[in-house]
């Protein structure tokens, strides 16, 4: 349990954060504000799958020990059922209130375990699970139904857990990634950790994403650029973030002409610094939760181009804040991005209205605010 002293006085609620690690990732990062912004009114214990990752040590700085329960491999072995025995047993004897699990290999421990123990339980469903098979859906789906409560983080998940799911919408939260702005402005004004390749005076476009699944459409971007570069606009492209397909997209990048314009950083830890010398910012996904390289696009104060799946919409108005334009269409990403680098004060004006939004609907303070008051109606009724 967390090492300082709770309050005195009416029994603290006791809540489990599960996750699957903290290597960096969204789900980390906001389940690590969870940990951070909570009210003392909590007694918090952290568990995970694997007790690894660089964000481990900021867990360790708050207090937290985290309690593992290894999957150990393949899910269909015997030790499932043994770590699922294993964490009942421990809510038992740790009396816990409320269980928070925030991904789909957790979940498979966490909502059985609850189940058998006695403890309410919540999913967090992040994503719209298009990296899942058919049977991982079916189990996801089928473990979500059996929770107390379900939180998404944004409303197109919503509509796939209640129209295609088939969950009550009374038991559905939706609940928005949220953001630091003083830490994140703190990391833009730190500069960069390593040098840039140099762009002279031509516009910048930054794009965040892995290069793990081909669902992020790196792919449609150097399509566009190179239909850009070859129309005569000039335009340079950082791509942030690394993974098996990178070389694929280098090669691609070569043979579409654009070595010279599209530049592959790799994973980066100063993002925050890249976008603040960026023009604008994209996404183009096929499918997306609620993507906090947008997020971190809009704090910039950049316009944002994305793609009109998951959680870009809750986050992007089209003409306002950026711009949407459908997925897997790298002829219409081409023209939006050419809009704003044609309009500089309108493009300006939509970087100024993405950071309002931020910092009015996207805000710590809100993201607590509305964990506490479900996890208290969860346990004690509305």
């Amino acid at each position: 349990m967390r090492r300082e002293d709770v309050n005195m006085g009416a029994r603290p609620m006791r809540l489990v954060q599960f996750t699957r690690s903290f290597h960096i990732g969204g789900t980390e990062v906001q389940v690590l504000e969870l940990l951070r912004g909570l009210p003392s009114s909590y007694q918090l214990q952290v568990s995970v799958l694997e007790d690894a990752g660089p964000l481990m040590g900021a867990v360790w700085k708050l207090g937290y020990a985290a309690e593992t329960f290894p999957l150990k491999g393949s899910v269909a072995q015997a030790n499932t059922a043994y770590q699922v025995m294993r964490m009942a047993r421990w809510l038992k004897a740790n009396r816990v209130d409320l269980v928070h699990v925030h991904d789909f290999y957790s979940t498979l421990i966490a909502v059985p375990a609850a189940k058998l123990a006695g403890t309410k339980v919540i999913v967090g469903r992040l994503d719209l699970s298009h990296w899942q098979g058919k049977a991982r859906r079916a189990v996801h789906s089928r473990l979500t139904a059996m929770a107390d409560h379900v939180v998404a983080n944004a409303e197109a998940i919503r509509r796939l857990l209640v129209e295609e799911e088939g969950l009550p919408a009374s038991r559905v939260s939706v609940i928005h990634n949220g953001l630091d702005l003083a830490r994140f402005d703190m990391r833009m004004r730190e500069g960069l950790k390593a040098p840039l390749p140099d762009t002279g005076d031509s516009p910048v476009i930054v794009h965040v994403a892995n290069m793990n699944h081909p669902v992020k459409r790196q792919e449609d971007l150097l399509l566009a650029l190179a239909m850009l570069h070859h129309g005569g606009t000039p335009v340079q492209a950082f791509l942030v973030g690394d993974g098996p397909r990178r070389k694929g997209l280098e090669k691609l990048a070569a043979e579409l002409g654009v070595s010279d314009t599209v530049h592959f950083l790799r994973h980066r830890t100063d993002v925050a610094a890249i976008y603040a010398r960026a023009t604008l910012g994209v996404l183009c996904s096929s499918a997306e939760g609620m993507s906090n390289a947008v997020m971190e696009g809009m704090a910039a104060g950049l316009p944002m181009v994305v793609t009109r799946v998951g959680g870009n919409t809750d986050l992007v108005r089209d003409g306002e804040r950026g711009l949407v334009v459908p997925p897997e269409r790298p002829a219409q990403l081409a023209q939006a991005i050419s809009q704003l680098l044609s309009s500089p004060e309108k493009a300006k004006r939509m970087g100024r209205a993405a950071r309002d939004f931020v910092a009015r609907e996207l805000s710590l303070e809100r993201l607590i605010r509305l964990h506490d008051a479900l996890y208290q109606r969860v346990v004690h009724g509305p």
